[in-house]
């Protein structure tokens, strides 16, 4: 299948030489671009959050296989989507379904369907990729869009992704795409952000979504963030960080109502 882009010209420039130049300025690669097991990268509008996101791509090193765990915003397809065999098309070209490695993920995580539907629509993985072929023009992706709310679920998916990866013997890196506190001060967006991100730094998938429901946290892709870091537990991640924290305000000027933005690494 041909996924076409769905957010194009309004997340991010929807011509090729525009998205080039912007990505030219957000991804600043640091000459010693680390290898990482797993991110927390976000997806709202480049305007917004491009610079963080940006950021965190120019200090990571980007392998060939890059699994991209978003949330469901629509409530559309299955609870954990992966899409079909195929590409997905940018302003910048098409980027393969790793389907050998989207494979091995359903053998291991049973939970997992194929399922187009929940991605018709969803921006929180299509944001990523453009950054993705921009850093690594030989990458494949397999994109998974979660709608399930139990950590159990969360725990099943990431041991089925890290089982997958070793059994590949490939670098693989896993995205957990999300945004932070949305739609209140930036104050008590920063208040409520550091609890979820203790949790996140402190390497406690189960921690970070009590902590967010407990504290009505309103960071959209946390069931992606904890399956990202229960697969990097299987796969030997030791440390986290977090590498850049910024709002939307910083770009409007209003801090009385933004959306929070974190960048995180996990090796």
């Amino acid at each position: 299948m041909i996924r076409q882009p769905a957010v194009a010209g309004q997340f991010y420039p929807g011509s090729a030489p525009k998205l080039r130049s912007e990505l030219s300025i957000l991804v600043q690669p640091d000459p010693a671009r680390r290898k990482v097991i797993g991110v927390i990268a976000p997806h709202a509008g480049y305007m917004y959050s491009g610079k963080i996101a940006g950021h965190l791509y120019g200090l990571i090193k980007v392998p060939e296989t890059v699994v991209i765990l978003g949330p469901n915003h629509h409530g559309i397809g299955a609870s954990a989507a992966l899409y079909p065999a195929g590409e997905w098309v940018t302003p910048l070209g098409t980027v393969p379904i790793d389907a050998a490695f989207a494979e091995l993920i359903m053998k291991h995580a049973p939970l997992v369907r194929e399922d187009a539907s929940a991605h018709l629509y969803e921006h929180s993985l299509e944001v990523q990729v453009p950054f993705l072929q921009h850093v690594q023009q030989d990458v494949a992706i397999v994109p998974i869009c979660l709608g399930f709310s139990d950590i159990q679920s969360c725990q099943a998916l990431g041991a089925g992704i890290a089982r997958a990866v070793a059994a590949s013997g490939r670098e693989v890196l896993i995205v957990a795409s999300s945004d932070m506190t949305h739609y209140e001060s930036a104050e008590s967006a920063r208040r409520k952000d550091d609890l979820a991100l203790h949790e996140v730094l402190a390497l406690n998938p189960e921690g970070l979504l009590s902590v967010c429901r407990r504290n009505g946290i309103t960071m959209c892709g946390v069931i992606p963030s904890a399956v990202m870091l229960v697969a990097a537990l299987e796969l030997g991640a030791s440390k986290a960080a977090v590498e850049r924290y910024a709002t939307s305000g910083d770009v409007t000027g209003d801090q009385r109502q933004v959306v929070a933005y974190a960048a995180v690494t996990v090796e």
